[in-house]
């Protein structure tokens, strides 16, 4: 990959240290302060647009991403209106070749509408699409879900699944555990995500269809997929941040610490932590999804799901995995980079990010880029900070540092 080439020549110039394995590269520029890390791909993003651009639109959360390293990013398809046809998908790609910064895969949707009746118009829309998701609904119907995996099949295509059974939600908005209870909240339960999991598994089994699932969150979801894997199913699935480095104890009466799937007992993050490890768990995704701040100023039960994550994901696994013995850098990296790149077949090309991973900062929510602001890590101090983001070989962020001189 060209990157890579380009790391080993700065490192040749410097005669810096070269560090990295068969998935990640990185070099130390002059002393170990700075890093070059690959550009970071995001398989799961809600840029919002069109449709909902009070939330965010495709130029603010490019500029988002790119404040995090990332140079690609795939958005979900719950949009106004939903890219269920060539036509609709179409409006999303023209804002996107309009005012993305950086690439930009767009999803389209496994039903009309996600609304589990009837399945999208799929063989028009696989030539634009980077797969096919009903992100923010499971598909209800086992029939439906198996002919999406066999049309998909056909095109080549990854189905994408938001695992969730909704005749076991029961109103719930936090998880159903230790925390819901002492506060009255109304809970949602790990079997609504593995429960579904494990149906989606035996489809896939069966079909023979790439499917990656979104977002896992629970103990039984790492165990399932680890034995369909070992059992030769064709699947993939990533985790977030928010899931891996905090749970229910962690939780506070605030919108902001409200997300689908909820935050899972410290037991469920160890099981993720340990997934992670052991290659069960593929990937790191965002799952950023802003919301007006009026929308989540409504507490736990009434504000919206959802968090933002694209400019705080490397510096909060950096300090929370890296900097704590769990992970190594070019283990990070490649859970960032080539990892989700090669599942969806994304290129890198000639992206990169450069890190101070010297500089220590509280996170401040005002100072995002992106529109929205709530997420659970604010006021968490960390280390790590991009100093320039390039895509294409130009540059896409560009940050002054803390004395006063550009990179």
């Amino acid at each position: 990959m060209p990157v890579f080439d380009k790391v080993r020549r700065i490192n040749d110039e410097v005669g810096a240290p070269f560090i990295g394995d068969d998935y990640a590269a990185f070099v130390c520029l002059n002393t170990s302060q700075y890093v070059l890390l690959p550009g970071f791909c995001d398989v799961h993003v809600h840029f919002r647009e069109p449709g909902f651009s009070y939330k965010e639109t495709i130029a603010g959360g490019c500029r988002a991403a790119a404040r995090g390293g990332y140079t690609a990013v795939c958005t979900m398809p719950n949009l106004d209106p939903v890219p269920d046809c060539a036509e609709n998908l179409r409006r999303q790609t023209e804002i996107i070749e309009r005012d993305a910064c950086i690439a930009v895969y767009p999803y389209a949707a496994i039903t009309v509408g996600e609304r589990g009746k009837e399945i999208a118009d799929m063989e028009n829309l696989a030539d634009r699409a980077i797969a096919f998701s009903d992100d923010g609904h499971g598909v209800q119907d086992r029939g439906l879900m198996r002919e999406a995996m066999q049309r998909a099949k056909a095109l080549g295509k990854l189905i994408v699944a938001h695992c969730e059974d909704n005749s076991l939600l029961r109103g719930g908005y936090i998880h159903d555990g230790a925390y819901a209870r002492s506060h009255g909240h109304k809970g949602i339960c790990s079997e609504s995500e593995w429960g579904q999991i494990a149906r989606d598994l035996e489809l896939a089994a069966e079909t023979g269809c790439g499917y990656h699932v979104c977002h896992i969150s629970t103990k039984e979801s790492v165990r399932l997929i680890r034995e369909a894997k070992r059992s030769g199913v064709n699947v993939s699935c990533e985790t977030a941040p928010h899931y891996l480095l905090l749970d229910e104890n962690d939780l506070e009466e605030d919108g902001r610490f409200k997300m689908n799937p909820p935050l899972r007992t410290r037991e469920d993050r160890e099981a993720l932590l340990e997934g992670l490890l052991d290659g069960t768990i593929d990937m790191i995704a965002t799952d950023h999804a802003p919301h007006s701040a009026e929308e989540k100023s409504r507490g736990l039960e009434k504000s919206a799901f959802g968090i933002v994550g694209l400019e705080t994901a490397f510096p909060l696994l950096y300090t929370g995995l890296v900097q704590k013995g769990i992970l190594s850098l070019g283990a990070l990296s490649a859970l960032l980079t080539v990892k989700p790149r090669s599942r969806f077949q994304i290129p890198l090309g000639n992206d990169f990010s450069i890190w101070d991973l010297e500089e220590t900062y509280a996170i401040d929510p005002a100072a995002f880029l992106s529109q929205g602001k709530a997420t659970p890590f604010a006021g968490h101090t960390v280390s790590g900070r991009c100093r320039l983001t390039v895509f294409d070989g130009k540059p896409v962020f560009h940050e002054v540092n803390r004395n006063g001189k550009t990179h």
